[in-house]
């Protein structure tokens, strides 16, 4: 029995490290596209500028090897590999899974309809401990530190945005520029522009398709470049320079500095460039698991990369003739005879690489989008088995505008390298930032540790914060613009999108008014459904009101349905639905919340009332396992039209049942979906900051965004909104008040 259980204990360990092994290779092509690239641009970009200058005595290129290999080994593996990897939400990474992990914890949260579900992560890992730290008592009782939390979280999210649209024109222009070596100059300026221009165009517009139909193509393109870079590298490593590991040693950073000193502290915003996709390995950890991220990083891409920056420095220390520093690039270290295919292979792994920043902005967006911190968009699902494989129209088309506008505008990586380094550095100081309170708060470790994590990973890219911060004049202006304009954009649809709420909630109708109208409310009841869209998850909307006093009747049946997207990143099925009876049973009333976190994918029409018919259950009602089996029943016909089936045979309370046929009945009368809309403007003598935010930008984005998601799957013929002008009785004017 012994030797069974081992085997079987053996087998199950083989088959875990089989898949793991798996994840790791998958995760090549989709969490790596962007950190592998970097050797293409890195010691162009450290060179260009001309702050330093490649001398006889090498001390430069060895300085920026060492500098390399440090950033790299501290920044990626230590920081993120080691230490922020395993602070998932769930599963998840990225900025907003740190800031929905510390909010949730903390209960600081100021997103709007996070209350719904805040506590669905706790009751599931336990609840927190009893004694509270100084720092969460500060965050609990101070709302203008919940305000700054939110604030790094949405600057972090507006700079991953902007590295969204630096990294596909840095990363293609590199790629495209080895052309140059194998072209006249009166020609390649000619060339280069326009293949990148084609490049771009044609990446965004295959956006549509989804990654999940070239997806397999992705990592075996990664593998094909890593081994490219890493034989290249120690073919230039034996051939120019053996010795030319000694530079890995710190001690070369400090000669490069004192020789360098001003123009080396400029040069770093080129050498930041190292690290570039570093924040993605954190960002796309709900596709792949901690294991296989850290496995295939220490043993294939870590290694890659240093013999590939290490084989560069050895070519470069052993030939001091090139006519301009910013032509010291990757391609100048490829042998002669293979730089074609190398140059294809580039193009193709650069491909790659902006593929997934860009399938990464477009999975921050749809996170913002469902904690109200974002103007609601349109969220295509291009696979039916990952859903983190979205497209969104309008934010890929931006993108590629605004790609191409830097790259004609810019035509050369020296601007665009300045712009994405600061891109880059920014989000990694938010994610420091953030990550040192995960410590204190969700850890429960002591202060110390925190403050030192935050001190040394601080101060290590506060320098490079620093350094490129000072080239503003020289494209880091880009990424500093870009990112006021979305964060304004953000704060704005927030702080609109709460005001709204509390409007909502300050002026809704009390259950009590409600009752006191009768089981008819004091209109004529008609055969069917009616379902009413809120935001409230108490109470009864202010616009019900008006629809009872100015229709003449409404449905046998009504459910007021509140959909909340919640700050935890997936919601059980289990947990998703909470259903409820309004007053007595006579009254055919009900509500229902229905729970999304995040990165959940809001079900469609048909599912969504499958899951609500089979998985709801009124407040009030038995608990028992009675009660579910005497659900009607849910049958599909190949029309897509739902009815229900009583089921037969089946003993049961005649009230239950009397209540059962009523929806029965009501549902297959037809169900109607009733919405309202409600206009925003500020209270006269309000700032005139307030009055700018809400009547023209708030105003603007709301006339120019989607329709709420459930109202993409609402049929037309079955819908019924209720809008009007100022001088209407139900339509709502909401006021800001200057607070």
């Amino acid at each position: 029995m012994d030797a069974e259980g081992g085997r079987g204990a053996a087998g199950a360990l083989k088959k875990s490290w089989r898949s793991e092994l798996v994840l790791a290779y998958q995760s090549l092509g989709v969490v790596y596209g962007e950190v592998v690239t970097s050797p293409l641009y890195v010691y162009k970009s450290a060179f260009a500028g001309g702050d330093i200058e490649h001398s006889e005595g090498n001390e430069e290129i060895y300085g920026v090897l060492s500098l390399v290999f440090w950033t790299v080994t501290l920044i990626t593996l230590l920081k993120y590999v080691l230490v922020v990897l395993p602070a998932d939400d769930d599963g998840e990474g990225g900025t907003f899974a740190l800031y929905s992990l510390i909010c949730r914890r903390v209960g600081a949260g100021l997103l709007p309809g996070a209350g719904a579900g805040d506590d669905l992560k706790e009751q599931r890992d336990g609840a927190a401990p009893a004694h509270a730290s100084s720092v969460r008592t500060a965050l609990q009782q101070r709302r203008e530190l919940q305000w700054l939390l939110l604030l790094f979280a949405l600057l972090g999210t507006s700079m991953v945005i902007g590295d969204g649209v630096l990294t596909p024109a840095v990363s293609v222009l590199s790629a495209v520029s080895g052309l140059k070596l194998s072209m006249v100059d009166e020609h390649h300026q000619y060339v280069l522009l326009p293949v990148t221009c084609a490049i771009l165009v044609g990446l965004f517009a295959l956006q549509h398709y989804g990654t999940h139909r070239v997806g397999f193509l992705f990592a075996p393109i990664i593998c094909l470049w890593l081994l490219c870079i890493s034989i290249i590298g120690v073919y230039n490593i034996i051939y120019w320079n053996p010795h030319v590991y000694k530079a890995l040693s710190p001690y070369y950073m400090y000669r490069f500095l004192q020789k360098t000193q001003f123009g080396g502290w400029m040069s770093l915003g080129g050498i930041l460039l190292c690290v570039t996709g570093s924040e993605a390995m954190y960002a796309d950890l709900g596709h792949f698991s901690q294991s296989s991220i850290k496995l295939a990083f220490t043993m294939v891409v870590y290694p890659s990369l240093i013999l590939a920056y290490m084989g560069q420095a050895a070519y470069i220390s052993r030939h001091h003739s090139f006519e301009k520093n910013h032509h010291i690039g990757f391609y100048v270290s490829v042998p002669e005879k293979i730089r074609w295919p190398v140059l294809g292979i580039a193009i193709l792994a650069a491909v790659v690489g902006s593929q997934a920043v860009i399938t990464g902005t477009f999975s921050v967006i749809k996170q913002c989008c469902s904690l109200n911190c974002f103007p609601r968009v349109k969220i295509v699902h291009t696979s039916s088995t990952v859903h983190g494989q979205i497209y969104i129209p309008e934010i890929n088309w931006i993108l590629m505008l605004l790609c191409l506008a830097l790259t004609i505008g810019f035509r050369d990586t020296k601007h665009m390298a300045n712009a994405q380094g600061l891109a880059v550095i920014t989000v990694m100081i938010v994610t420091t930032c953030l990550m040192s309170l995960v410590i204190i708060l969700c850890w429960n470790k002591n202060i110390v540790f925190a403050l030192a994590f935050l001190l040394f990973f601080g101060a290590i890219e506060a320098i490079y914060f620093s350094a490129s911060l000072v080239k503003f004049h020289e494209g880091a202006w880009v990424p500093i613009i870009l990112s006021f304009i979305f964060l304004m954009v953000m704060c704005v649809w927030h702080y609109g999108t709460a005001k709204k709420y509390e409007f909502d909630v300050d002026n809704k109708v009390s259950i009590s008014w409600l009752l006191n109208l009768g089981p008819s409310l004091g209109i004529v009841r008609v055969r069917g459904i009616g379902l009413i869209h809120t935001e409230l998850i108490s109470g009864i909307p202010a616009i019900f009101s008006h629809f009872v006093t100015n229709l003449p009747a409404f449905h046998q049946v009504l459910v007021f349905l509140c959909i909340k997207s919640v700050s935890v990143p997936h919601v059980q099925p289990e947990e998703r639905f909470l259903v409820g009876r309004i007053g007595l049973k006579q009254y055919r009333l009900y509500r229902v919340v229905v729970r999304y976190g995040y990165r959940d994918v809001q079900q469609d029409s048909l599912e969504f009332e499958k899951a609500l018919e089979e998985d709801g259950e009124p407040e009030g009602s038995p608990k028992s396992s009675t009660f579910k089996e005497t659900n009607p029943k849910l049958v599909s016909s190949k029309t897509r039209r739902v009815r229900f089936v009583l089921p037969e045979n089946v003993q049961m309370n005649s009230e239950v049942r009397s209540e059962l046929q009523e929806l029965t009945e009501a549902r297959e009368a037809g169900m109607s979906f009733i919405m309202g809309r409600s206009y925003m403007k500020a209270k006269s003598g309000s700032s005139l900051i307030k009055r700018i935010a809400i009547n023209f930008i708030y105003e603007f984005l709301m006339r120019n965004s989607r329709g709420p998601a459930y109202a993409a799957n609402v049929p037309h013929v079955s819908a019924l909104e209720m809008v009007g002008e100022a001088e209407h009785h139900w339509d709502l004017q909401v006021q800001i008040l200057d607070t």
